[in-house]
């Protein structure tokens, strides 16, 4: 984003004059833009798609407290990209038991944190996103070196976290972990909601594994498996995705022989986990439009 756009934290309408005054070159770069300028509002959360609570007992939970309360500085990380930073003091997780009961939240920041995953236990509920197009070809996209955990690495189509909102943390026919798919597809890889239709996100099991990026990042999550079968249009977000491709399964295996022999491929341990333990299996029912038949939502799998 230009170092000489408007007001980060003003208010919608500002955002929204501000924005329009800005001559861009294509409509597809004005359609990213707007929905992530009004995104890094706070003040403007409940006016966009996905994020509107459907009740007045809705709150709004300040980013940047910790889990006992206390401030966290935003100035602790002075190298972290500046989105990066955004994201990870403004969004709240879902903290959950190992029985994927909600005992909380708190920001993304702290949930990553491998000194607070050992010493608190923290594990937040995710989602991985596994698209295939019309010739059952599996979406991969790799992650951008400005991602704070596992920069660079091959995965899967879409990894992230459903949010402390209302609309995400819906329980019934799992509807919160599907509008935090539909969302975050948006977000990173350009796909606008109309392709991406809530009841064809197909939710087929959930695992828990832990996860160390390095000495001071990590995972530690309750991730739901989703997959989809869907030709869409891609635009990536530069500041999420460094690269995306499609691959049959010989390509895959193929990736995956190179992870292994360390021939400059690497892929994130959720993925690996997926792809070791169920994947390929899954693969066939994708292609025979039979998905339904291997759903396991009363397993949680211990990775």
């Amino acid at each position: 984003m230009p170092a000489s756009f408007p007001l980060i934290h003003a208010a919608p309408s500002v955002l929204f004059s501000s924005a329009i005054k800005f001559r861009f070159t294509n409509r597809a770069t004005t359609r990213l833009l707007i929905p992530r300028i009004l995104a890094s509002s706070p003040l403007s959360r409940s006016f966009l798609p996905f994020s509107r609570p459907t009740s007045s007992s809705a709150t709004f939970h300040a980013p940047a407290m910790g889990k006992a309360g206390a401030a966290v500085g935003v100035d602790a990380d002075s190298g972290m990209d500046a989105v990066q930073k955004r994201l990870m003091f403004e969004d709240e997780c879902i903290l959950v038991d190992e029985h994927d009961n909600v005992v909380g939240h708190d920001s993304k920041y702290n949930c990553h944190l491998m000194e607070k995953i050992e010493s608190e236990n923290l594990l937040h509920r995710a989602f991985s996103v596994f698209l295939f197009n019309s010739k059952y070809e599996l979406l991969l996209q790799q992650r951008s070196a400005t991602k704070v955990t596992f920069p660079l690495v091959w995965t899967n189509t879409c990894c992230s976290h459903p949010l402390y909102r209302e609309s995400e943390l819906i329980q019934e026919n799992y509807l919160g972990v599907r509008n935090a798919a539909q969302r975050k597809l948006f977000d990173e890889l350009g796909i606008s909601a109309d392709d991406l239709p809530i009841d064809q996100f197909i939710p087929l099991g959930r695992m828990l594994y832990k996860a160390p990026s390095d000495g001071k990042w990590g995972e530690h999550e309750l991730d739901y498996l989703l997959f989809i079968v869907r030709e869409v249009k891609l635009l990536p977000n530069p500041e999420e995705v460094a690269d995306v491709k499609y691959v049959n399964r010989d390509q895959l295996k193929e990736l995956l022989r190179k992870a292994d022999a360390g021939e400059g491929v690497k892929l994130s341990p959720w993925f690996r986990l997926v792809v070791d333990n169920f994947l390929m299996k899954w693969w066939d029912h994708v292609e025979n439009g039979t998905l339904q038949e291997v759903a396991d939502m009363k397993t949680i799998h211990k990775l």
